[in-house]
């Protein structure tokens, strides 16, 4: 994510548009003028995934009681349309050793809460997106809690493993477990070593929903918000591309980037932001009607060499390719695609749950990634958008780049 500040001429040199503060943060430096002395402030948040949705609602929670707030979500597909809109949906803190990731609790938090959030705007049935209520029936979640389980498959690991799940968090704990003990949570399971960590607090959730809920999530707030203080909240959100920069140019106070993997086709971030592009493709199966074997209700969702997404007794998505330096950021896959993925996912996940063999395959959707550096501080993944939204938001709105922890100024663009 980078934020822009427009209170400077954006006609002028790229360079000028994306200078950085003396902080060397990613929140450009801003104008002597506060923000906090203006009556009313206007914010672009490009993208509407993740970190996208994220941010917008960190904006409206903490902005100033007395302030006109307006914040314009952009994003040419639509909510959840890009990557995050086809991702496993598998929220856990630990990495591929279980051991816990850099901020794990803190993010963790920062994660559930949010869920939470979208949860209830869409139990309460307060709003309504694109003019029509989310249903959600038995079989269509925002959050399935049923942990996630991953079978220990490398010898040379399994102690280190073992050693990582006795500091698991207090809010997600890890239970080590036998093969005849993972048959009970997952009939059919296979489990080479005899070893397997449920991550127990672990969620699957249902990406598309879980956006689209979290942006009527944002809708209340702004309302809520407006009919208790001074200061008027709004959001909106618009199907548009913004091709460059300068589009936006004095329309907005500042300019958060959301775009994921997109961002880089930007021309003034284009070869300016240390990520690298990865496209995944994620295969969806259905079980037969002839085949009563359908997964228990109470089953975990898989990691392994390939993650397996339960979606509910008769259907699962299993994931993901990688097909590093693409550029092709489309959900729609191709029938070639599509077959190369199955050639590489199939083994994979049939390796650890046998019984997928006699699913059929039910199409496929894909995304564009935008992986960070490799660092030592373990994978920055999903559980991190929601944090990294709030950081984002505060320092925006308060313009004050003392609340960016030094960890995320290494994210900043090399200008």
């Amino acid at each position: 994510m980078l934020s822009l500040h427009s209170n400077f001429s954006v006609i002028g040199k790229t360079s000028q548009l994306m200078r950085i503060g003396k902080h060397q943060s990613p929140v450009v430096d801003f104008s002597s003028s506060s923000h906090l002395h203006q009556q009313s402030l206007r914010y672009a948040v490009l993208g509407a995934g993740f970190a996208g949705l994220s941010v917008a609602w960190h904006l409206l929670e903490h902005s100033p009681i007395e302030l006109h707030i307006s914040i314009d979500v952009l994003d040419e597909v639509g909510i959840g349309g890009g990557a995050s809109g086809v991702s496993g949906g598998l929220l856990h803190p630990y990495s591929p050793k279980v051991k816990p990731l850099w901020r794990a609790a803190e993010c963790w938090e920062e994660s559930l809460k949010l869920l939470r959030i979208a949860e209830t705007a869409i139990q309460t049935k307060e709003s309504s997106f694109n003019n029509g209520e989310i249903a959600q029936s038995s079989y269509e979640f925002i959050a399935r809690r049923r942990g996630i389980l991953r079978p220990a498959v490398s010898l040379k690991k399994m102690s280190i493993m073992n050693e990582n799940a006795q500091n698991s968090l207090a809010s997600c704990r890890i239970q080590s477990i036998n093969e005849d003990a993972a048959q009970i949570l997952m009939p059919n399971i296979c489990v080479p070593s005899n070893l397997a960590f449920h991550m127990q607090g672990a969620i699957n959730i249902h990406p598309q929903l879980y956006l689209q809920a979290l942006y009527v999530a944002c809708e209340a707030l702004a309302r809520d918000m407006s009919s208790v203080g001074p200061g008027e909240k709004e959001i909106n959100f618009h199907k548009k591309s913004v091709d460059n920069l300068l589009q936006l140019e004095g329309e907005y106070d500042a300019v958060i980037v959301c775009l994921g993997a997109r961002s880089t086709f930007l021309p003034e971030l284009s070869g300016r932001l240390p990520l690298r592009t990865c496209r995944g493709v994620t295969a969806h199966f259905h079980l037969p009607e002839n085949i009563r074997e359908e997964i228990p209700e109470h089953s975990p969702s898989i990691l392994s060499d390939a993650w397996l997404a339960i979606q509910n007794p008769r259907n699962l998505h299993v994931g993901s390719t990688w097909d590093w330096k693409s550029c092709n950021y489309s959900q729609k896959v191709s029938m070639e695609e599509a077959s190369r993925a199955l050639e590489e996912l199939l083994p994979k996940a049939s390796a650890v749950y046998p019984s997928l063999r006699k699913w059929v395959f039910h199409g496929a959707s894909a995304g564009l990634r935008a992986m960070p550096p490799l660092t030592g501080l373990g994978s920055r993944g999903l559980l991190y958008h929601a944090w990294l939204g709030k950081l984002m938001a505060q320092a925006v709105i308060s313009c004050d780049e003392g609340v960016i922890p030094q960890e995320f100024t290494s994210w900043r663009p090399k200008l």
